[in-house]
């Protein structure tokens, strides 16, 4: 054994090496023995509510119902997605709330009352929300603000800026002819289609993983084994196919929820795959390490909030266009609390350097669940506060003990 080797780097190395679907197991069971817990505690909460309200009311589960709860997840779940990457830096942005709801009325007031083009309206939009971020990035940097401050300000300001702009009438109607209100409400994917993205999904998860596992080789290092990997996408095609089956039972998927998972794909190749994601988790697991590697902290922190911000943005116009209104109450109520909230619950650490473009993905839909089960129940909107703050507080608080496990196993 060199200076430079522990028993715990060997461990990990025989976990990566083992083959097949056995060693696969194996190595997941020791990763969640040792407070990796991943993706895990919000899959297991997710069937734990599904089969609760399916079991209280048949019609949750349906294809209508999960239709529905697909389009109503993609605009809170973009806006999470954005969270998400301002977490992994180990900040929180308290505005997105305000955020989508300001670029939202920019785009209203753009496209209705100045008789814009609708693209160039929500290119203004986001390019507003970006502008944000960046603005949130130099106080950061230059001042030294907390970011819990600098946007619990924003939150405010920008919410005044909001109902300024909205002026006395309060609330502009977008046209029901037009293509954006079109595509948040009434586009679905063509059935052929939606198995052809099913079939592309697997075969790219595949070739991902065939290609950085060939890469491993050659520079000697243990790689995952093709049986996995084919096993893995053949569990992915078959997955996803039966989903997609269901859901044309009905209406089929929308292209707004395609668009949600478009985007958590690319988040999450560029957090996993490229030199400016790896620089995102640096930061987030220690800052002064990151900047001692040559990593530009600053630049990191301003690109953290200026994605957060658009994604924000481009949340707000979708919510905008799916209720086809903007009125001064865009953006609050608990849109806010619910990006935050299911950036954390779908697996983020709010300690920073942990969590996956997909916590988005799934923390939005146990909160649009629990929404959409209670409202199934005829149950008002205070029980699904305090269900979700369980939840919420649940998933902080596994994240902590996993935190603890980690340490106590060197896997901090």
């Amino acid at each position: 054994m060199t200076d430079l080797e522990t028993p715990t780097d060997l461990k990990d190395e025989r976990l990566i090496g083992r083959q097949g679907l056995r060693g696969a197991a194996e190595g997941l069971l020791d990763r969640v023995r040792g407070g990796d817990l991943g993706v895990l505690p919000v899959v297991i909460g997710l069937i734990v509510i599904w089969s609760v309200f399916q079991a209280l009311n048949p019609i949750f589960l349906s294809s209508v119902n999960l239709v529905n709860l697909t389009l109503e997840c993609a605009p809170v779940g973009i806006i999470a997605l954005g969270v998400v990457v301002v977490l992994l830096v180990g900040q929180i942005d308290l505005s997105v709330g305000s955020v989508s709801g300001l670029t939202s009325a920019v785009m209203a007031v753009f496209f209705v009352d100045r008789r814009l083009p609708v693209w160039l309206a929500i290119l203004a939009a986001i390019v507003i929300g970006c502008a944000i971020g960046w603005v949130y990035g130099q106080i950061f940097n230059r001042f030294g603000v907390p970011s819990f401050v600098i946007t619990m300000a924003g939150l405010l300001g920008l919410l005044g800026v909001q109902l300024w702009m909205l002026g006395a009438k309060g609330s502009i109607n977008l046209p029901f002819d037009s293509g954006l209100v079109a595509f948040a409400q009434l586009a679905f994917v063509p059935v052929w289609l939606s198995y052809v993205f099913v079939v592309v999904a697997a075969a790219g998860l595949f070739a991902s993983g065939y290609a950085h596992a060939r890469r491993r080789r050659q520079a000697s290092l243990s790689a995952v084994s093709t049986q996995l990997l084919v096993a893995r996408s053949v569990l992915v095609l078959i997955g996803l196919g039966v989903v997609v089956w269901y859901l044309n039972q009905t209406r089929g998927v929308g292209w707004m929820f395609v668009l949600f998972l478009a985007l958590v794909l690319v988040m999450h190749y560029v957090l996993g795959r490229t030199k400016f994601g790896k620089s995102i988790y640096a930061v987030g697991g220690n800052a002064e390490a990151a900047r001692r590697a040559g990593i530009n902290v600053r630049a990191v922190y301003t690109s953290a909030f200026v994605l957060c911000t658009t994604l924000a943005a481009v949340g707000g116009v979708l919510a905008a266009a799916r209720l086809a209104a903007v009125n001064q109450s865009s953006g609050g109520g608990d849109v806010n609390l619910n990006a935050i909230a299911a950036a954390v619950i779908g697996g983020t650490s709010l300690f920073g350097g942990r969590g996956t473009a997909f916590a988005a993905l799934l923390g939005i839909v146990v909160i649009q669940s629990i929404s959409s089960g209670l409202t199934l129940l005829n149950l008002d909107s205070s029980f699904r506060f305090m269900v979700t703050g369980a939840v919420l507080l649940l998933a902080v608080a596994v994240d902590s003990v996993a935190r603890r496990s980690r340490v106590s196993h060197g896997r901090a």
